[in-house]
């Protein structure tokens, strides 16, 4: 029961200023009227975005709390206490350890790190394992991508004499705990800080690189170059979906350039177990499809571990091996996603009889690696806020997804005291219950989705750019102007753009599960004939129920590259069917213009 998307325009603004602005910036009006319709208010403000310089970098000196932090962990390294990095078991936090422990071995320092295990550990620091590393000889505690709501830890750690330093981007509790020093822009205020919104690794970048010259002064000599890790800030910032603007954007477009080279090793194994030419540039899309759900396997299904030693190896052939394993979880992952799913959307049917806003759904044997991707396919198709629980020793543990506006973290907050622990973001989120609390969960969970949202199905909107006949979709340099645009991601996503209204001469299957769908599409007024590919949509338009109608869509444009010739091709995000379509009248489309919406 695909809930049917609602088609928003963004609508048009000052258009007597985009001839200006196209000459200006010596760009198209195309564009010019794209970023307008942004909200970009001046040539200088377009210029900064279409030049995302590294130069344009905040210095690590005028980050709040970061040259306290820093100075901290210099000076003990510098003493020779030993560190030990722990980070998380996400992308995010992989890339954000890996970056440590490259910056530190530049400067001779052998550190220690710590990925806990999904399955065994959980989430965020826990009180064993930091009295275990004590007993190891770790005096200075570095976490990344985690810490701030682990109070009892680090304050175990503290009992214990170790030097605590928070790096992490979470949403943090009402009291803090008690380290030496909290590298974390979601506690600052957003005037005092050049940006709330990093991700883990994006923190870890800006405390390492001043870390990196203060080590570089006191061991007198030459400084790790920063450039060489964006690839891994990229990898992070692009997993944890953060939006792409302001320090993101410059750091995420630095970062793909790395990994269009990709001299890391486990880069280039990864990009060939994708199906990708080594040397060839990634779209940010294309790298949150392609290698970050084969990193991301690692920590879902066995032990983040392997995703870092990938990234840290320097040898070609261990690469080689350590991505192949990789490939082969993500694909067990893929399967073991398929499962729950279906097992999912049974119990979410039943479900919506007596919880009418919200679902929390259960499986004891549901796995826990997995349980996230789940919980976001339901929300889609579903369009209620959702938890997927599953089994975590004598407890439950859920992660919970949302649509629009709603905040997910906010909600859990008012329905806290029936929880052992929750955390996360707005729209993402994790929480921890005791099994006889399930069902006062899933009543208290549904209470307070009541008072957010009405009582029927949150309908997905999609932010459509305007309308754009096939002619201007098939020219190269559209495509052009669209990738000025990049890197694409959270606030600033990839341009959609509607279809006049097309007639579906052939609607087929496309791969051999028949998950996908394939349109040809003629538009009569441009006489141009174009395909259009739906991936996951045969379950909502199964072939042939397209054919002789006349639709229009909602698309994004791509490059189908096949045997080295490039042909403009569409990417359908959704289709509104308007008419049915004599024979007779194929040529003869006569459905009114769409006029734009205000938001």
């Amino acid at each position: 029961m695909t809930i049917q998307k609602q088609w928003q325009f963004r609508p048009p603004k000052h258009t007597e200023d985009i001839p200006f602005i196209a000459r200006e910036l010596d760009i198209s009006t195309f564009l010019a009227d794209i970023l307008l319709r942004r909200g970009f208010k001046d040539v200088q403000e377009m210029d900064r975005f279409l030049a995302p310089k590294l130069a344009r970098l905040t210095p690590p000196k005028d980050w709040p709390e970061i040259p306290k932090a820093a100075k901290i962990v210099a000076d003990k390294l510098l003493q020779h206490k030993k560190i030990v990095i722990w980070g998380d078991y996400d992308v995010d936090g992989i890339t954000a350890t890996t970056l440590c422990l490259d910056v530190l071995e530049h400067h001779g320092i052998r550190a220690g790190y710590h990925l806990p295990h999904r399955h065994h550990e959980g989430y965020g620091l826990n009180i064993a394992k930091i009295e275990e590393l004590h007993a190891q000889g770790y005096e200075i505690l570095l976490t990344v991508d985690c810490g701030i709501s682990n109070l009892k830890a680090v304050e175990r750690a503290k009992e214990l004499g170790m030097t605590v330093i928070i790096s992490d981007h979470h949403l943090a509790p009402k009291d803090l705990p008690v380290a030496d020093a909290i590298c974390n822009p979601r506690i600052m205020p957003p005037e005092s800080t050049p940006c709330q919104e990093l991700a883990g690794v994006g923190v870890a970048f800006y405390l390492m690189a001043q870390v990196n010259r203060l080590l570089a002064e006191g061991l007198r000599h030459k400084p790790f170059c920063m450039d060489l890790v964006l690839d891994l800030v990229a990898l992070g910032t692009l997993a944890d979906l953060m939006p792409l603007t302001g320090e993101n954007r410059i750091l995420v477009a630095g970062g793909l350039k790395h990994i269009a080279q990709a001299r890391r090793k486990g880069i280039a194994a990864l990009k060939v177990m994708a199906h990708v030419n080594v040397s060839q540039e990634m779209k940010s899309t294309e790298i949150s499809f392609r290698l970050v759900p084969r990193l991301n396997a690692s920590g879902r299904m066995r032990h983040a571990d392997t995703a870092l030693h990938l990234l840290r190896t320097r040898d070609p052939q261990e690469a080689m091996r350590l991505a192949q394993e990789l490939d082969a979880l993500n694909t067990t992952r893929r399967s073991e996603e398929e499962k729950i799913l279906q097992e999912a959307r049974v119990q979410a049917k039943k479900a919506l009889k007596t919880y009418s806003s919200s679902l929390v759904l259960y499986g004891s044997n549901w796995h826990p690696g997995v349980i996230g991707i789940v919980a976001s396919r339901i929300v889609e198709e579903f369009g209620r806020p959702t938890f997927i629980l599953c089994d975590a020793g004598d407890h439950l543990k859920g992660s919970g997804r949302t649509l629009g506006d709603l905040d997910l973290h906010g909600m859990l907050t008012e329905i806290s005291s029936c929880l052992i622990s929750f955390g996360g973001h707005r729209a993402a989120a994790a929480l921890n219950v005791r099994r006889e609390n399930l069902e006062q969960l899933k009543q208290r969970f549904d209470a307070s989705a009541q008072r957010h949202l009405s009582s029927q199905p949150e309908r997905q909107t999609l932010l459509l750019e305007g309308e754009i006949n096939l002619s201007q979709a098939f020219c190269a340099e559209t495509l052009e102007e669209i990738a000025l645009l990049e890197p694409f991601g959270q606030k600033n996503p990839e341009p959609i753009f509607a279809t006049p209204p097309l007639l579906v001469e052939r609607h087929d299957y496309l791969g051999y599960d028949q998950k996908n769908i394939l349109l040809t599409v003629w538009d009569a007024k441009a006489h141009i004939r174009m395909q259009a590919k739906g991936w996951r949509m045969a379950q909502t338009f199964p072939p042939p129920s397209l054919e002789r109608k006349i639709v229009q869509l909602a698309f994004v444009l791509r490059l189908n590259i096949f045997r080295g010739i490039a042909t403009p091709e569409l990417e359908i995000k959704d289709i509104h069917i308007l008419q049915k379509m004599p024979d007779n009248e194929k040529k003869d489309i006569s459905v009114p213009e769409m006029s734009f919406v205000p938001n």
